[in-house]
């Protein structure tokens, strides 16, 4: 049930000539992530008011995962996911600004570095605070016990927020306070003249100087691109406004989404001006489903057809707008709804780098070069736990269970039932029972990991949080020792008067 990745064994270079020949044929890579964009947000996928164009003609050029899902309704977890092949659980990143990335993770940045990658990351990290002294949480968010910067998991680069900051003007607002833009470490002013307009545009320009420079040093490049948009605070530019004067506060969101998509056509054509862009794999999707806190006004993404929002474990809250384009490799025009999720970056990539996995320890993504190259797929387990809810994918059918008592099934059958509006459970209690005792499994084996017991001995990773359900279990604790000292004393003050 739970995967581990088969070695790919790595080509060893002996004369350095052809070792530089060979780096220089190893594919580069972008991974792209909008921050909230629900899966009816893009062109590609139906929308009919938002523009689009870049990200469209990169569904033209390449693939539409139709059926992928971020690990997680909200964010940290699902970068987490990411960048580590590992589902969030295993490493404390409960939800979001809970948790960081350990150093005693893998991460794609390490992997790729130790094989002669140049690797950057931008935007948003969201993995951790980048400071010991303050936090864009605050003294909640355990400022010292979650520092966990990008310099920590391989990157020879970064330009990046904490979390969050406005989709225009970021450096300012109440987001920004406590949560500047980082560049390998030092925090900028927020009166710098190019941390103006667009945020997009803001960590766009930094990524591709990071790219320029790679190409002209002969350096293969991984490059993580987190934008913030279209993520509260919604603002959009006054030409982008323009593009939606008939859409009230929405236009907002509409301008934040067009802007993001703009940056991403400037990235395309500067992978063409450098000749790159055959080598290059590049992907685009959502961390998870649009805003549910409202849904009318600044808030206006849409699921689509799908059940649910961000924080939900319904479709609409974990199935998001996915593309993945490797010229030559990833037939284009293909639209592919084979189950698939965020977890599946690390071993894919590895896959298309031709590098090796880590073996010490259990992954629970699957390589998707196969399917992406139009070849027969294979089955998915998609593990799904946030706030009491575990949820598995398998086969078509998708589990929801109470993650404590294992109670209060729901079960769909997404391939005839994307909506989630049938629930089989009751029809079907012995393939309720299978899908939960593979949940099970993974519940185990995430908290066995959680105590650290893929690391080595000598590893001085401490969980910073507790446990979900042991913390459920303090709670209750402690709130019957405040009922019965309630009681008694209410027992003491009746007995004296």
């Amino acid at each position: 049930m739970i995967r581990k990745i088969l070695t790919i064994t790595a080509i060893t270079c002996f004369a350095l000539p052809a070792c530089l020949a060979e780096e220089q044929k190893q594919p580069n890579v972008i991974l792209l992530m909008a921050d909230d964009l629900g899966y009816g947000d893009t062109g590609f996928n139906g929308n009919s008011i938002i523009k689009t164009p870049s990200l469209d003609k990169m569904a033209i050029d390449g693939a539409v995962m139709t059926n992928f899902h971020a690990a997680a309704p909200v964010c940290s977890p699902t970068r987490g996911s990411v960048l580590t092949g590992r589902h969030p659980y295993r490493y404390g990143i409960f939800s979001a600004n809970i948790g960081h990335l350990p150093k005693d993770e893998i991460t794609l940045a390490e992997l790729l570095k130790s094989a002669g990658y140049a690797t950057g990351h931008f935007g948003k990290w969201h993995l951790g605070t980048l400071s010991k002294e303050f936090s864009a949480k605050g003294k909640k968010r355990k400022i010292v016990e979650n520092y966990s910067p990008p310099a920590f998991h391989g990157y020879d680069e970064s330009f990046v927020t904490e979390s969050a900051v406005a989709t225009w003007d970021p450096s300012i607002g109440s987001r920004a306070e406590n949560n500047p833009f980082w560049h390998n470490g030092v925090a900028l002013s927020p009166e710098d003249p190019s941390l103006k307009g667009g945020a997009s545009r803001v960590v766009m320009d930094r990524a591709l100087d990071f790219i320029d420079n790679s190409v002209k040093n002969n350096k293969p490049f991984f490059t993580v691109i987190w934008f913030h948009a279209p993520h509260a605070p919604v603002i959009a530019g006054p030409d982008y406004l323009a593009l939606y004067p008939e859409h009230g506060n929405a236009a907002h969101y509409y301008g934040a989404v067009t802007e993001m998509d703009e940056q991403i056509g400037r990235l395309r054509d500067l992978l063409a001006k450098l000749d790159v862009t055959d080598n290059t794999f590049i992907s685009f999707t959502s961390d998870n489903g649009p805003e549910g806190k409202t849904v009318k006004g600044r808030h206006a993404g849409i699921s689509g057809e799908l059940r649910g929002r961000k924080r939900s474990l319904y479709e609409g809250g974990v199935r998001v707008p996915t593309v993945m384009l490797y010229p030559n490799h990833i037939k284009s025009g293909q639209r592919l709804d084979n189950a698939s999720s965020t977890l599946d970056y690390l071993p894919t990539i590895l896959a298309i780098t031709k590098q090796t996995a880590p073996q010490d320890r259990p992954l629970d993504g699957r390589n998707l070069l196969a399917e992406l190259t139009d070849k027969k797929a294979e089955s998915a387990e998609i593990p799904f736990y946030h706030k009491g809810k575990l949820g598995l994918i398998k086969d078509g059918y998708k589990l929801l269970i109470n993650s404590k008592s294992f109670e209060q099934a729901e079960l769909y059958h997404l391939t005839n039932d994307v909506k989630e509006q049938s629930d089989l459970a009751a029809t079907k209690p012995e393939l309720v029972q299978q899908m939960t005792s593979i949940l099970k499994q993974f519940q185990q084996s995430f908290r066995v990991s959680h105590q650290g017991g893929d690391y080595s001995n000598n590893s001085s990773y401490q969980p910073v949080d507790v446990w979900p359900e042991d913390k459920a279990k303090t709670v209750n604790v402690k709130k019957n020792k405040k009922d019965k000292k309630s009681k008694k004393e209410s027992k003491k003050k009746i007995s004296t008067e």
